[in-house]
C-alpha cells in the first residue's frame, strides 16, 4: 500500500489529489488499486508517504490501535477512516474486547523450501536407496537434514545443527533434533562414504525411470574446488590449475557426467593437480561400474581432454564421440574457415535454465576427412570473448615478463637455473599467450630476449570465435552435431548450482573421506534442484531453484497459543495457510498445501 499524487489542469488551475493505492499480483503480473481518494488531504513531507501508508494498512488490518495516536502518527486516524470505505475489514466474530491479548504465536519456523525438499527426497526415492545401500534409519535421517541445509541454506557441519532447529524440519520429519551436534554429524558421514557409488548408480537408475530420461548421451566436464587450510590428511589435496582464480590454495578436481537434461549420472575425485586429458579413462570405468555399459551412447568432451588417446579410448569402449578439436587440429582448418562459401547459419538459444541470456549466431560448415566427420564453427559471442581473454593474458605476461626483468637489472635474480624456473612458470601461467612469444635468456647479455611471433599471433586472431568439432557421428547432420556439442553448458550449469548456490565450496574437511562425502552431499543436494526445475519447464516455466526457495521462506509452521477458559493455554502447532505464490508452486509439483498434520 503507498500514496500517489495525481495532478490535473483545468482552466489554468492545478488541482492537486491524493490516492491511497494498493498493489496485488494477477496471473499478467502486478497491478494496482486504488482504496479511496484523500482528495486535497496533504498527507505531509513525501518522505513519511511510504510510513504513512505502512500504518494506516496495518491499522486497517487492527495491529496497531489509533486511538490516541501520537504526532509522530498524525493523519493516520483520518486517512483510515476515508480507506474503509474502500476496502472491508470486518472484526472477529464471537471475540470480546481484549481477548487478542491473550492470543500469542511461537516457534515460528521456515517451512516451505524444506516441505519441497522433502517431498522431491520422497519422490527420488532416497530413504529405500540408503537403506538398501546398508544406511539405518538414524543415519538416513541426518543424511536427508544434511542435505537438505546445502539444498536451502548451506553451512558449515559445526553451524549445521543451529540452522535445523531454527526450520521446521523436525516437524516434518517428526522427529526430535535439539540433541543433534556436530559430531553425529561427522559419523553420519563416515557411514555414507563407503556406499557413494552404490547410492549414485542406483539413484542414476531410478531418475531415468522416473522422469523418461533420455540416456544416449554423456556430457563431461571438469572443475576444481578449493580448500581453507593445509589438508595434511587429504594425500588428494594439492595445488594446480585453479578455476576459482585461488591458485594460492589446496584443491581438488571434480569431474561430473550429466544427460541431456542435466541430471546427474556420476561425479568422480581427483587430485588437485590432475590433467584434464587424464581423467577421460577413470570416468568412463566409473561409468561401466555404476550404472552399466551401453551400446549406441556418445561421449561428449571439450577441447582440455579431445587428446588422440582419450579419443581412442572411448572408441575400443564401444562408444561414440563428440569432441571439441585442439588448437593444433583447428590451425590445419584455418582456409576453411577463411572461405566466404559454405556456410550454414544457426541461432544459439540459450538454454531454458538460462532463458534470460542473449541469442548468439553462429555459423557452421560440414567437411569429411576419412572416417571422420568434422564440423567448422564460428560464433560472434565466442569471437569477443576469445579475443579479450587473449589481450587481456597477453597484457598480464607482458607485465609480468617486464617485472622478472627488472629484478635480474637490480641483481636480485642472478642464476641462470632460477630464471629459465621463472620463465617457465610465466609459461605456464599465461599457455594462451605464451606461444605467441619467444622468451630466453641471454647469460652475455644479462637480460631476456623477448620475440613476438607475429605469425603465430596472425592466426590466432583470424580464428578468434572459431572452434572445430570431431565426431565418428556420420549419420548426424551438421546441426545435429553442433546442438549436441552445446548441451555441455549442462554440466557447467550443474557446477554453477553446485558450487554457489549449494555452498561446496570452499571446502574446510581435512580428512580425504570426508571432503569427498561434502562434495557428494552437496552432488545430491543438486539432485533435488534439477528435479525441482524440471517439473517446472516440464509445465512451460522458466524459473530456478534459488527464485522458487525465496518465495517459499514465508511459508511457516507455528504454534498458536490461545487463552483457555479455566487458565490454562490451549497450544496448536500448524502450518501457516499458504499464501496465492506457495500454492501456485505447490501446485506446479503436485504437493498438498498442507505441510503438517496440526497438533494439539
Amino acid at each position: 500500500m503507498y500514496i500517489r499524487k495525481t495532478t490535473r489542469k483545468y482552466k489554468g488551475k492545478t488541482y492537486t489529489n491524493y490516492l491511497l493505492v494498493e498493489s496485488y499480483l494477477t496471473d499478467k503480473g502486478p497491478r494496482q488499486k486504488t482504496i479511496c481518494s484523500l482528495g486535497s488531504l496533504e498527507p505531509g513531507p513525501r518522505e513519511r508517504w511510504l510510513d504513512l501508508a505502512r500504518k494506516v494498512e496495518a491499522a486497517l488490518s487492527g495491529q496497531i490501535c489509533i486511538k490516541g495516536i501520537g504526532e509522530e502518527n498524525e493523519g493516520v486516524e483520518e486517512i483510515v477512516e476515508k480507506a474503509k470505505g474502500g476496502r472491508e475489514y470486518k472484526k472477529i466474530e464471537g471475540m470480546e474486547e481484549g481477548d487478542e491479548e491473550g492470543i500469542e504465536v511461537e516457534e515460528a519456523r521456515e517451512a516451505g523450501s524444506e516441505y519441497v525438499g522433502h517431498k522431491m527426497w520422497q519422490k527420488l526415492n532416497m530413504d529405500d536407496i540408503l537403506q538398501k545401500c546398508g544406511i539405518r534409519k538414524k543415519a538416513r535421517m541426518i543424511t536427508e537434514m544434511m542435505v537438505m541445509n546445502r539444498f536451502i541454506s548451506p553451512s558449515s557441519e559445526l553451524a549445521m545443527p543451529e540452522w535445523i532447529n531454527r526450520t521446521a524440519l523436525g516437524d516434518i520429519l517428526n522427529v526430535r533434533t535439539d540433541k543433534l551436534n556436530e559430531d553425529i554429524l561427522y559419523r553420519t558421514m563416515d557411514k555414507i562414504y563407503p556406499a557413494i557409488e552404490q547410492i549414485e548408480g542406483m539413484l542414476a537408475r531410478h531418475e531415468e525411470s522416473l522422469f523418461n530420461l533420455d540416456t544416449s548421451i554423456y556430457l563431461y566436464d571438469l572443475t576444481s574446488t578449493y580448500f581453507e587450510g593445509q589438508c595434511p590428511q587429504n594425500p588428494q589435496a594439492k595445488l594446480g590449475y585453479s578455476r576459482d582464480k585461488r591458485p594460492d590454495c589446496k584443491q581438488l578436481v571434480i569431474g561430473l557426467v550429466v544427460d541431456r537434461e542435466g541430471f546427474a549420472k556420476l561425479h568422480e575425485v581427483f587430485e588437485g593437480n590432475t590433467k584434464d586429458s587424464k581423467t577421460v579413462p577413470t570416468i568412463l570405468d566409473a561409468i561401466e561400474r555404476r550404472i552399466g555399459k551401453r551400446s549406441g551412447v556418445t561421449v561428449v568432451v571439450d577441447r582440455g581432454m579431445a587428446y588422440e588417446e582419450n579419443i581412442e579410448e572411448i572408441k575400443n569402449r564401444g562408444y561414440h564421440y563428440i569432441v571439441a578439436s585442439r588448437q593444433a587440429d583447428r590451425n590445419k582448418w584455418l582456409e576453411d574457415f577463411e572461405e566466404e562459401t559454405g556456410w550454414q547459419e544457426m541461432i544459439r538459444v540459450p538454454s531454458s535454465r538460462n532463458s534470460g541470456q542473449k541469442k548468439s549466431r553462429v555459423i557452421i560448415k560440414r567437411k569429411h576427412d576419412g572416417d571422420l566427420l568434422y564440423v567448422l564453427c564460428i560464433s560472434e559471442g565466442r569471437k569477443k570473448k576469445d579475443r579479450a581473454i587473449r589481450q587481456r593474458e597477453e597484457r598480464c605476461l607482458l607485465s609480468d615478463l617486464r617485472n622478472l626483468e627488472k629484478r635480474i637489472e637490480n641483481g636480485r635474480l642472478k642464476n641462470e637455473p632460477a630464471i629459465n624456473q621463472a620463465i617457465g612458470r610465466l609459461k605456464e601461467r599465461y599457455p594462451r599467450v605464451a606461444r605467441y612469444y619467444s622468451i630466453q635468456f641471454n647469460e652475455q647479455a644479462g637480460k631476456l630476449i623477448i620475440v613476438e611471433q607475429k605469425d603465430k599471433k596472425e592466426v590466432a586472431e583470424k580464428i578468434d570465435g572459431a572452434y572445430l568439432l570431431k565426431t565418428d557421428r556420420r549419420d548426424l547432420t551438421s546441426e545435429e552435431i553442433w546442438r549436441t556439442y552445446t548441451l555441455l553448458t549442462r554440466a557447467e550449469n550443474a557446477f554453477r548450482n553446485i558450487k554457489s548456490p549449494l555452498g561446496e565450496r570452499p571446502i574446510f574437511h581435512q580428512k580425504q573421506s570426508r571432503a569427498k562425502t561434502h562434495i557428494f552431499l552437496c552432488v545430491l543436494a543438486y539432485h533435488l534442484l534439477v528435479c525441482v526445475e524440471k517439473m517446472f519447464l516440464d509445465k512451460g516455466i522458466h524459473t530456478s531453484w534459488a527464485s522458487i526457495r525465496s518465495a517459499l521462506s514465508t511459508h511457516q509452521v507455528v504454534t498458536i497459543c490461545l487463552p483457555g477458559k479455566d487458565g490454562r493455554k490451549i497450544k496448536i502447532r500448524k502450518d501457516t495457510k499458504p499464501e496465492k505464490e506457495h500454492r501456485e508452486i505447490y501446485d506446479v509439483l503436485g504437493l498438498p498445501y498442507r505441510i503438517i498434520k496440526p497438533m494439539k
